[in-house]
């Protein structure tokens, strides 16, 4: 019935939204923001009517949950950098039947999943900022997933991104586009050395690293890069330990996805972490390769601690 439309990889680091204010980082990130701005055209031609969010600032220690209220306007300070994002006024419309067919499809598919749809919670700044550069006019209706999964597997991440898939695909009349709203390694500087790190990575293994994935991202090396997930999220210092990228994954057909990434803002470092605008194009699955669910870490598919 209805149809995945695109899905991508995206940046919501809050020099953003630093960066239309006037001081001296004024400008200093529009490259990322045409970048968002550009996906969202994508989606206005593909006829895209909502947009769900895999959010690595929802942080949450059972369950996965989608915030799929009817409607999300307020003002929004951030509570981990309040000197970067402060008083930012927001409004958002929801959809709360798609999120009700995406926590069933999840639940039906193993992973426990649950909707809200009557709730006082706000989106996080891994929605809030992405939003404020696609959806100015309020075009788009938007879903929250939490993404930052303390207590989770990965393979679960990924047929939960499968599950909402079909969800779309079986139960919705509509056009819908996944966006896993994360960095690629996310290793902060150490406090008092965040300045001289504004625009640069961490460390050169981590740069690396990262220029390796997105690498393979555009040569389509994704058996590769799925068995390779675990061990990237933890020795890279993956945001949200990487559940976003597996999410979308996963709704892409995990290890069997056969397309190739699009990158619309080329990799750059932002406060220490490494990010990226990049598209990547929905191909026909039938989700044979999707992990099976996860009944213990022996494979390796766990979540590692927290860093």
């Amino acid at each position: 019935m209805g149809t995945l439309a695109l899905a991508a990889k995206i940046t919501h680091v809050p020099s953003l939204y630093l960066s239309e204010l006037d001081g001296p980082r004024k400008g200093s990130r529009q490259s990322a923001i045409d970048g968002l701005k550009t996906i969202g055209l994508r989606c206005r031609e593909l006829g895209v009517d909502t947009i769900v969010v895999f959010d690595t600032h929802w942080l949450v220690n059972a369950s996965y949950h989608l915030n799929c209220a009817p409607h999300f306007k307020g003002v929004y300070t951030s509570n981990e950098l309040p000197h970067f994002i402060s008083n930012m006024p927001y409004e958002i419309p929801g959809n709360p039947g798609l999120g009700r067919l995406l926590a069933k499809s999840c639940n039906e598919w193993g992973v426990e999943t649950l909707a809200h749809d009557a709730t006082t919670l706000g989106p996080e700044y891994g929605t809030l900022v992405p939003m404020r550069y696609m959806n100015e006019d309020l075009h788009f209706k938007v879903i929250c997933v939490s993404a930052l999964c303390t207590s989770h597997y990965l393979n679960d991440s990924a047929r939960l991104g499968w599950a909402m898939r079909r969800a779309v695909e079986e139960h919705y009349d509509g056009t819908v586009a996944f966006f896993a709203s994360g960095s690629l390694s996310h290793r902060f500087a150490q406090n008092g050395l965040a300045p001289r790190y504004a625009d640069r990575v961490w460390s050169p293994l981590l740069e690396r690293m990262d220029h390796d994935v997105v690498k393979m991202w555009e040569d389509g090396e994704w058996a590769d890069f799925c068995a390779m997930l675990p061990e990237y999220a933890s020795k890279g210092h993956g945001e949200g330990f990487m559940h976003d990228t597996a999410m979308v994954l996963g709704a892409l057909g995990w290890s069997a996805y056969d397309g190739r990434a699009e990158v619309v803002t080329p990799y750059f470092g932002s406060s220490a972490t490494g990010q990226i605008n990049a598209l990547f194009p929905v191909t026909p699955q039938d989700g044979r390769a999707i992990p099976k669910p996860q009944a213990s870490s022996a494979d390796g598919f766990q979540t590692v601690s927290r860093l």
